[in-house]
């Protein structure tokens, strides 16, 4: 069951990494062809969305239907594994939550390079004439 967080992990970090460079700043070719490059990436990547919301409803599942260590009875290792469910539970919440903002803030990043040049395009043609 460890593969999914695994993939989602990698998926995240390759987020992190994609948005830190297209904010760096550099030349506006080489930021240009970037950013399309980027825009190709992200049509097949959607797929992180829906199964980060998959995960989320196996997590709300999971923890609907966790047994609950809350008597008197329960030993000190049966609590000590409770906790850390739950701690892995709020860990992989973090992680889906990251997965999505992090796709929606690449979409929007490369939407506003896409608009500035098509805004840069347009001054362009006005001055020329």
């Amino acid at each position: 069951m460890a593969l999914q967080w695994m993939i989602l992990t990698y998926v995240v970090a390759a987020e992190a990494a994609l948005a830190f460079l297209l904010t760096l700043p550099a030349p506006k070719l080489l930021k240009n062809q970037f950013v399309s490059l980027v825009s190709l990436i992200l049509q097949p990547a959607l797929f992180i969305v829906p199964f980060a919301g998959f995960q989320l409803l196996d997590i709300y599942w999971k923890n609907e239907h966790r047994l609950s260590c809350t008597s008197e009875i329960c030993t000190a290792a049966e609590r000590d594994r409770y906790e850390k469910s739950i701690y892995k539970a709020q860990r992989n919440v973090i992680l889906c939550a990251s997965a999505c903002l992090l796709y929606w803030c690449l979409v929007r990043i490369c939407k506003y390079y896409k608009d500035i040049q098509n805004l840069e395009e347009v001054e362009k043609r006005c001055k020329e004439e």
